[in-house]
Order: structure tokens, then C-alpha cells, then sequence
């Protein structure tokens, strides 16, 4: 069995919402529930797969694992230990294992920094080379693992030099010069050119099998998701409502937001152009501080029944070996819908 390098259980993020000056007289308080009850675990050398809609709380649960936001309720394990709440000295060595790929490449870099020192800056944070020289050699061998050769024609360069793909390779090697056991991926191709992202997906996968990494991608994309993660977990209004292997999830699909995702991927059609699918979901995501009751998903889903709306919100549970599934009706939608 493979070892759990991380595992989340019940874990929560809940952000106050600003108050009228009524809602202070009377002593209200409404949450935004970001992430709400949120349980996985993810294995070692695996690529753990988070998707969903933007606004579902998939980058919100990518920055609690990465401690730049307090949770206000559950429990977080790293190699087994407690990592909720961490001291500093415990926090500057456990973000010296878990590192961050960030989205936006254009916002994740200083812009006053040449690229040698955007990559030694984590060294220095964590006193890693004695000496800038050897800071530099390092720099060097990172820009080198993400295929950034020679080195030395970047090293020198700003950010802005560099084209949107080169400065996710940047944003990459910098992660890695720590040499972590984690990486939490946030969407780190969907700020890049359609051509550049199976290669740069592809590089990831070539240096999580060279050094022995773990990843937790998060993701909308559900093509890249198939391609890059090996299980995926679906996430809706804070939260997990669907889990399994990756060739599971998207071939054999049964909450009914998941069919809907894979639904809207278009597909091409030979002769035909500018083809638009009847997607099985209705109406806008609802508010995250106005958690419908019941079934979260029941306002948009088309299959909802009464139970639905009124009775408690539907746990995961096993549908198939190691598919779980948060839907009372998967078992008759799955005799309707074939």
C-alpha cells in the first residue's frame, strides 16, 4: 500500500462576510464557506487531481495545505503529523516540503528581480548555499530541470523577457530548487498558450518521475486533469462531491455535476461548425454564503426530487471499490441515463 504523504479531514475555511449596520445591531454574522467539510488523502509519487468550477474553493483548499491561510476548522497531516496549526520554526521547515506552483506567472514574480534572483530567493529564506556563487549554481541546475538551456541565457534576464510559457518553467524551477515532497499546482497551464501546455505538463511529469514528487493539481480543466493526475477528486460549492481514478471519473461518471462538466468539453464534429450541446445543468452557481439546504447541488440539477432539497446534505460514499459518489439517486440515474 502505498504511503499517505497527506491527508485532509473535515476541513474548513470559512471567511466573514462585511455586515450592514443592521446586521451589527441585531448581532448577525454570515460566513462565506469556502471550503466546507472537505476530506482526502494523497499518496506518495501520485498526482492527486482537484477540479471544479471557478469559485468552488479549489484554490482556497490548494492555499490551506500551503499555510498561507489559517483553516477554521478540520485537521491536516503531513508523513502523518499534525500540520494544522504549526509554530514558526515548524512552518519555515514544512514550506520548505510543501511548495507552490501559482497560477498567474505574471503576478507570481517580482518584477524588479532578474530571474536568478527570483530563484534565490527561497534559498536565502531558507539558508540553503553559503554563498551567492553557489546560490547561482543552483539557480542554474533548476532552470536546467525544466528545460530552460543554456541557463545562463536566463539567469540574467527580468520577467518580462520571457514569453508566458518560459516564465511557468521559471515559476516551476523555482519551486522545485527546495527539492519538496508536495507540490500543490495551481492551474499552473492555464495561463499559457494551447500549444505550450502538454509540454509543460509533460515536463512536470518528467521531473515527478526523476525526483519523486507528489503533486495536488488543481484544475477546471478536466482534458489536462485526465491526461496529468492519476485520481481526481470533483469539487462543488466547497465541496468533494465525487472521487475516484481518473479514467473513473471521466468515463464512468455518476454525480450529476460531474456528467454536466464532462458534458460542457466540446467535442469536434466532422462537416459542422460552432456545434453547442444541451448541457444537463440549469442556473448560476448559488453564493457560498447561501448554502442551499439539503443536497448543495439540487437548485441546478436537473434529476433533484424532494428528498433532494429537505433531507440531511448526502455524504460520500462507495459506490464502486474506491469510487466514491455524494448523490441519494446515482443508483437510479445510473439505470435512467445508462
Amino acid at each position: 500500500m502505498s504511503e499517505i504523504i497527506f491527508e485532509v479531514k473535515n476541513l474548513r475555511k470559512w471567511f466573514p462576510v462585511k455586515r450592514s449596520l443592521g446586521q451589527l445591531l441585531r448581532g448577525q454574522r454570515t460566513w462565506v464557506r469556502a471550503v466546507d467539510d472537505v476530506s482526502f488523502q494523497v499518496k506518495k509519487g501520485e498526482v492527486f487531481g482537484l477540479i471544479g468550477e471557478s469559485g468552488c474553493g479549489k484554490t482556497t483548499t490548494g492555499k490551506l495545505i500551503m499555510k498561507l491561510i489559517e483553516p477554521t476548522g478540520g485537521q491536516m497531516l503531513f508523513r502523518g503529523n499534525e500540520v494544522t496549526h504549526l509554530s514558526t520554526a515548524a512552518l519555515s521547515e514544512y514550506k520548505r516540503e510543501v511548495q507552490m506552483i501559482f497560477q498567474d506567472p505574471y503576478a507570481s514574480m517580482n518584477p524588479r528581480f532578474r530571474i536568478h534572483e527570483v530563484l534565490a530567493e527561497p534559498l536565502v529564506i531558507h539558508r540553503i548555499g553559503g554563498s551567492e556563487q553557489e546560490r547561482m549554481k543552483l539557480a542554474a541546475a533548476a532552470l536546467t530541470k525544466v528545460k530552460l538551456t543554456p541557463p545562463g541565457d536566463y539567469l540574467d534576464r527580468f520577467a518580462h523577457m520571457l514569453s508566458g510559457g518560459q516564465r511557468q518553467r521559471v515559476a516551476t524551477a523555482r519551486t522545485l530548487i527546495l527539492s519538496p515532497s508536495l507540490v500543490v499546482a495551481d492551474e499552473p497551464v492555464s495561463m499559457v498558450d494551447l500549444s505550450t501546455r502538454a509540454e509543460l505538463l509533460q515536463m512536470m511529469k518528467d521531473i515527478q518521475q526523476e525526483l519523486g514528487l507528489t503533486y495536488l493539481y488543481i484544475t477546471h480543466d478536466l482534458s489536462t486533469a485526465r491526461y496529468f493526475s492519476d485520481r481526481i477528486a470533483v469539487m462543488y460549492l466547497g465541496r468533494i462531491v465525487e472521487m475516484g481514478s481518473a479514467d473513473e471519473i471521466i468515463d464512468h461518471p455518476l454525480h450529476p455535476y460531474t456528467k454536466a462538466l464532462i458534458a460542457a468539453v466540446p467535442e469536434p464534429v466532422p462537416g459542422k461548425v460552432n456545434v453547442i450541446k444541451e448541457i444537463p445543468i440549469k442556473g448560476e452557481i448559488p453564493s457560498a454564503a447561501q448554502i442551499p439546504p439539503g443536497c448543495r447541488f439540487h437548485p441546478r440539477c436537473l434529476y433533484a426530487v424532494d428528498d433532494c432539497r429537505h433531507l440531511p446534505e448526502p455524504e460520500l460514499t462507495p459506490a464502486k471499490p474506491r469510487h466514491l459518489v455524494a448523490c441519494r439517486r446515482y443508483k437510479e440515474l445510473q439505470k435512467d441515463l445508462g
